[in-house]
């Protein structure tokens, strides 16, 4: 289902729901800048995110900007466990509803 040219349809979106849209784009442009987090830090973070979701679109973005970023390979294997360790942390403390 991943294919990377639908991103092209986010200007269709910008066309149909141009409220909407520029809302969104204004959040992103705000969140992804340096403060109290560096860019680097806020794409990691957004990379580890991503692999929770398990959106493909958002590890390429994300992946691709955290690179620029200047993040390593080594920091986004990281970051990329940090995000495994939560999610099977989450399964172990939502498996104790499984139990009496």
């Amino acid at each position: 289902m991943y294919d990377p040219a639908n991103l092209k349809k986010l200007k269709t979106m910008k066309e149909l729901a141009p409220e909407g849209m520029a809302a969104f784009d204004a959040l992103n442009a705000a969140v992804f800048k340096d403060g109290a987090l560096s860019i680097k830090v806020k794409e990691l973070i957004a990379v580890a995110v991503a692999v929770t979701t398990q959106c493909p679109y958002c590890i390429d973005v994300h992946v691709k900007k955290a690179k620029a970023a200047g993040a390593t390979e080594a920091e986004l294997t990281e970051a990329t466990l940090v995000a495994a360790a939560l999610r099977a942390g989450g399964a172990v403390t939502h498996g104790t509803h499984a139990i009496g």
